[in-house]
Parts: C-alpha cells; structure tokens; sequence
C-alpha cells in the first residue's frame, strides 16, 4: 500500500504530506482544486512522462516521494527489485523522483539512482491508476493473454512452464537450422574463419591455467635477487656461532637443568625445547630452498613470451585461457556440422519434428486451459456487469491461432494463442474488440467490472480511480461505489469521486481545498471526521449550498455504505 505522499514545488501544489490508509480512501473537494493533480504527482513517481509544466511557478524543481509498504515477501516487486540490485529492508519502498524545471529528472528507489524505464517498470507492481480516459492496459489487446493468464493463476503457470522448457528447444534447434541453411558462400567464408581460429588456438597447445602457472613462475624468476639475499639472510641468522639456534639451545640447555624443580619450569623448558627442533627444521628447509634456486634469464625470456601470446588469444577469444578452450571445441564442433552440414541437417531436422510433436501437444494443453479460465471469466465478468446494471453487454474471450506468413501455426514464448477481449453493448450487435465498442460511459463501468476481477490476481499494491464515476447517478452510481469498494478488499483504493455515494463508501475521507495567500494559490488535504463527512457529502449532494435535507440525505447515504459494508 502506499503509506505516505510527500509533495513539494509541484503545480499548484507549494509542499504537502498524505498519509494514506488501507481500504477504501476517497478524495472529494471543488473543482480545480487539486486532486488530480495529486493523482499525477503518483503517476509520475511511478514513472510517467515528466515535464518542466509540473514545476511550480518560480521554483527550480518539484520533489515527490512516496513510501511504499509491502508485506509480502513473495510479491513480485521483490525479485524485480533484487534484479535491479535494489534492497528493500522491512518492507518498505520509497520512490522519489525530482523533476528541474529544465524537464530533466532525477529517479531513486531506496536512495539508489534509477533511470526512468526502471522506475516505470518497479511502479508499475505498486500501483495502478485508471482514469476517465486512461484505461490503456484494459484496451490494449496486447495486454489481453497476460491478464488471462494472471486470472488462471497456478494452472496456467504450470502449463506454460511444461510448453517453455520444450519451446527453448525447439528455438534453439531452429536457430540451429537457419545457421546451417544459409547459402554456401556465407558457409565457405565462415568455415574459412572458423579453421583459422581453431589452427590458431591449437598451434598454441594451450593447458588449463598454463597462464596463472606462468604468471606465478615470472614473478618467482623476477624477484630472484630478493628472495635469494632473504633466504641467505634467514639462514645465516639461524646457523652458526653466536646466531639464533645458537642462542635457543643454550636457554634450552639452562631450563633443562632445573626442568625438575617444579611443573611450571619443566612445561616452560618442553615449550623451548619444541620450538628449538622446530627452527632447526625450518632452517634446513631454509637451506635447501636457496640451494634449489636458480636463475635462468632464458627462461624468464620464454614465460614472458609465453605470456604475450597468452594475451594476445586472450584480446580474440575468451578472457581465460579456460574460455578459449571452450571457445575452440564450440567453434571445432560447428566445423564438423559444416563440414558435414547435409548429415547434421538431416538429424537437426528430424529431430525438430520429434520436439515440434511434443511442442504442439504442451500448447494444445495450454490452450485447453487457458479456454476453461476463459469460460469461467466470461460468467464472472457477466456477473460483474449485471451489478453495474449492464445485463444486456455480452463479454467474450476471443480465441485465434498466430499464423505465420505461410500460413501454419506460429509457436512463441508464450504459446500459440491470439486473444483478444470482445464486447457487444446491445442485444442483436456483433461482438467486436472492446477498444472498438464502448462509450465513455460504458467504458468506466466495464472496467470497473474487470478490475474488480483481474485486481485480485495481479497482486498491484494501490489502485487508483480518477473520476470513473463521471456521467452516471442514481442506482448504477450506487452499484459503481460497491463495486470500488469490493475492489479496496484486495487491494488499498485511492479514488478522485464527485458522487455522493462512493464517498459514503469510504473508510477514509480526504478533503481538498484551495486558497490563495500573498497572491499564490496553495492546495490542502484535511482528513474528515463523522461530521464533516456528512457536510461533505451534503456538498456533493446540494451543490453550492448545504440544507439541513441534504444533510439528512448524507446521513441516509453513509448508514446504507455502512449496511452495504456489512
């Protein structure tokens, strides 16, 4: 949910902080007052299209920040985030966007800088927002097949995972193919290619880590001078007359005298006496290093050598050497395929049709599934828009095959289904896609009847509704305020309303008011109580002026929201 909006420069809008609620929270005041602009200060820290327009007038830049709470730790936003390298610590998100006056904008999302694109694509698991016109998700027949999937949930997820593992290889396989079928002078020159890079690699005679061997060996042969006068040094301090075991052995020899007096004096000559034949160990393995080094100026000249050339494959195929080995047996296996393309075309191409039969038996099973889903959403939707008092609209999932230009069935990631919703308004009309069918008006209530649906599956934290309800009243006006607020059951609700009666469905009311100080216009948001509710909605009722009958009206209103709740 969306917990707290913080506003600053913005429009009209000077600096303004909202706390927001879960449930159902309304935002009612005159016109022009500023609630859809609070509504676009949202939308664009969800990562809409930004404009200098939206700075307030005077100012450098507008601030925006919202805090995001999200309680479920397997909500979608999580992996997107991790993706993005994002953390949410105790479940909190904060986008902020800061918008110059230039146009050009700045994106965080926990402190870390963003671009744009990624906060669109992070907002868009937070928060919703549908409009009087701004139904595009709804509308756009691309959207059709994820908004059917979303709806079948774990059995389509299962289905489609089952057809992908197979579509994987048959893409490959494909892809396999083409390669194979280009023309033959494409495939000389890329068989010529390819030989000279493996002759190349192979004359190398390359070993598995040679260069981390021969690195280590050239800083040994390097530094020979150093390590010799070490060794030479640690040697002479150990070995000799008056030198350390010198010295050691004689504390050794005195403790040993005395060793039997006491516990502590034998323990203290058994330590010294230890760490004596522990030198005098070290000090041969000391000797035998140094007479085991030898500098060699011609073999210093081979690694490096060695080394250059190391690099230089290195800069064409791989940034190891364990790379370019793996690279030479890729591109040895492709020369082989060439080299005998009619054979590997042959056992390429059969066994394509052996997956293409699997392949066609997973889709046709998704198909099958994703067909009930739609039946079952068919009947929900109709229900859905008999409520809303649109009995005579009939919805319909409308199922085609992809084609491909040769007209056979096209297998893609997603399967091979086309779909595309369909609405007819009037009884005796055909079905035609829903971005061809529906009046404004009509518009509004149909997608307010699959939201209520499909928000349930989406997992979206805020849903907003700006304006929605415009050009309806009465008892659809009533069934349009239940409607939003069964939706706020699932989801938190934000919703810009002039009805009267999704007001008196709210669980938390927000009043927006204008003023204009020192020549400035500022906007406020006040929280309403039980009685400034019922004036409120009195306002919405009457008009200009509030009776004492249209307070009872309010009154009406909230006891059958609060009935209607129940």
């Amino acid at each position: 949910m969306l917990a707290e909006l913080s506003i600053k420069n913005f429009a009209i809008i000077e600096s303004l902080t909202i706390s927001f609620e879960k449930g159902l929270t309304v935002l009612t005041g005159e016109t022009g007052a500023g609630k859809s602009i609070i509504i676009d200060a949202i939308h664009l820290l969800a990562g809409a299209r930004g404009s200098s327009e939206f700075v307030r007038f005077g100012e450098k830049r507008a601030e925006l920040e919202g805090l995001f709470l999200i309680d479920d730790e397997q909500h979608p936003v999580y992996t997107k985030c991790e993706n993005f390298g994002i953390d949410i610590s105790d479940g909190m998100i904060v986008l902020r966007r800061d918008v110059a006056s230039s146009g050009k904008s700045i994106c965080r999302i926990n402190g870390k800088l963003v671009t744009i694109a990624i906060l669109r694509e992070i907002g868009q698991y937070l928060v919703d927002i549908h409009g009087q016109h701004d139904n595009q998700e709804l509308m756009n027949e691309e959207n059709h097949l994820t908004l059917l999937d979303q709806y079948g949930g774990k059995k389509v997820r299962q289905a489609m995972d089952a057809y992908f593992q197979i579509f994987k290889s048959f893409d490959n396989l494909q892809k396999k193919i083409k390669q194979l079928s280009e023309n033959e002078q494409e495939m000389a020159h890329r068989l010529d290619l390819l030989q000279f890079q493996l002759d190349e690699i192979e004359k190398a005679e390359l070993q598995p880590n040679e260069d981390e061997l021969l690195q280590k060996e050239k800083n040994q042969i390097s530094n020979f001078e150093k390590i010799y006068e070490a060794l030479k040094n640690s040697y002479n301090s150990l070995h000799g007359e008056q030198k350390g075991l010198d010295w050691v052995g004689h504390a050794m020899s005195n403790l040993e005298d005395v060793s039997s007096i006491n516990a502590t004096l034998k323990e203290l000559s058994e330590t010294i006496s230890n760490a004596y034949y522990l030198l005098e160990d070290l000090s041969y393995q000391v000797r035998n290093e140094l007479d085991s080094l030898e500098f060699d100026p011609e073999r210093l000249n081979f690694v490096e050598g060695r080394l250059n050339e190391i690099t230089h494959l290195k800069r064409k195929y791989g940034q190891t050497v364990e790379e370019i080995l793996t690279y030479s047996a890729r591109i040895e296996e492709e020369i082989d395929q060439i080299q005998n393309r009619d054979s590997h075309l042959h056992k390429l191409k059969k066994e394509l049709d052996s997956i293409l039969k699997d392949l066609a038996i997973e889709a046709k099973n998704l198909t099958s599934i994703r067909r009930s889903f739609a039946d079952i959403l068919t009947d929900e939707i109709h229900r859905e828009l008999k409520e809303l008092y649109m009995e005579k609209t009939t919805f319909n999932v409308h199922f085609a095959e992809k084609m491909t230009t040769f007209n056979e069935v096209k297998f893609t990631p997603t399967g091979v289904d086309d779909v595309e919703f369909y609405l007819s308004t009037n009884p005796g009309e055909p079905l035609k896609p829903l971005s061809k069918t529906a009046s404004g008006g009509e518009l509004s209530r149909i997608m307010l009847a699959m939201k209520s649906i499909f928000s349930q599956h989406q997992g979206i934290t805020s849903i907003i509704f700006d304006e929605v309800d415009t050009g309806v009243s009465g008892r659809v006006a009533q069934a349009i305020a239940e409607k939003i607020y069964r939706v706020s059951n699932g989801s938190q609700v934000l919703c810009i309303t002039h009805l009267p009666q999704v007001a008196a469905m709210a669980d938390t009311h927000l009043y927006i008011a204008k003023e204009t100080k020192s020549g400035r216009t500022k906007t406020s948001v006040k929280p309403l109580n039980e009685e400034e509710k019922i004036k409120e909605i009195g306002r919405m009722i009457a008009g200009v002026e509030v009776t004492e009958l249209s307070k009872e009206h309010a009154k009406e209103l909230l006891a059958l929201a609060h009935t209607s709740k129940k």
